[in-house]
């Protein structure tokens, strides 16, 4: 069955605290969806879940961290035997310290980066795959950013990281689209969230908001059965960065 046909249409969404992550969750919760909220903090989560208006029983919110080895198995299998299905997987969780270069960074950060940016949200599209296969299709979104386009000095990490994020995204969508499942990456430039410290040199009025974003991700969801739009990247109109 199409994931649009379902009466009752069940999401996961990583990252959902805060940023991108709640914006994706209240615009999937409009859309009539039934929620798997996760991330670290529980207040956060909780108003997420005050924001979606959804009941407890169509938003559970999981408290894990996906930078530890069997955290998306966790989640995964939480949402499952708590809805029974999943229509929509969105990989929206991620992490970075400020820029530091390679000589400075730590291996812990190296690898927390690693995890959580692109060993997690590859393990739950391919838990998500099967279960998708088995009930007639679904969607998954998987939220990289341009640093994967730009490299940036002192983002190397991050940058590989989400560069891995768009060359699995293209390749599951090759060899998943003859299950009916959409696989697409969202590629956005420069969005005013914590994660983007404040500086002088950044105009946040000009740069995305997180309910951009999370409309590109619904035109993935909200895509026809023949059609799926497998990249977007999306940058702000008028560049934020202010001449140094």
């Amino acid at each position: 069955m199409a994931v649009e046909e379902h009466p009752q249409r069940i999401a996961i969404v990583t990252g959902a605290g805060r940023g991108i992550g709640r914006a994706v969750a209240v615009a999937l919760a409009r859309e009539g969806f039934a929620l798997c909220i996760a991330a670290r903090s529980r207040d956060e989560l909780e108003e997420t879940r005050r924001l979606t208006g959804l009941a407890p029983a169509r938003s559970l919110i999981v408290l894990i961290d996906l930078a530890e080895e069997h955290a998306p198995q966790t989640l995964f299998d939480t949402a499952i035997e708590h809805f029974g299905r999943l229509d929509v997987l969105v990989n929206n969780a991620g992490w970075a310290p400020p820029r530091t270069t390679l000589s400075k960074i730590s291996s812990a950060a190296q690898d927390r980066m690693l995890a959580v940016n692109l060993r997690a949200p590859i393990a739950l599209a391919r838990l998500a795959a099967g279960q998708m296969a088995r009930a007639g299709g679904g969607a998954i979104v998987n939220i990289a950013s341009d640093a994967a386009l730009r490299a940036p000095a002192g983002e190397a990490i991050y940058a590989a990281a989400k560069a891995g994020l768009i060359a699995f995204s293209r390749a599951a969508f090759a060899e998943l689209r003859s299950s009916d499942i959409k696989v697409a990456v969202i590629i956005p430039g420069l969005v005013d969230t914590a994660l983007i410290p404040h500086s002088k040199h950044l105009d946040r009025a000009l740069m995305l908001r997180p309910e951009d974003v999370a409309e590109a991700m619904m035109a993935v969801v909200r895509a026809p059965a023949r059609a799926c739009p497998t990249e977007i990247v999306l940058e702000p109109q008028r560049p934020p960065e202010r001449a140094r």
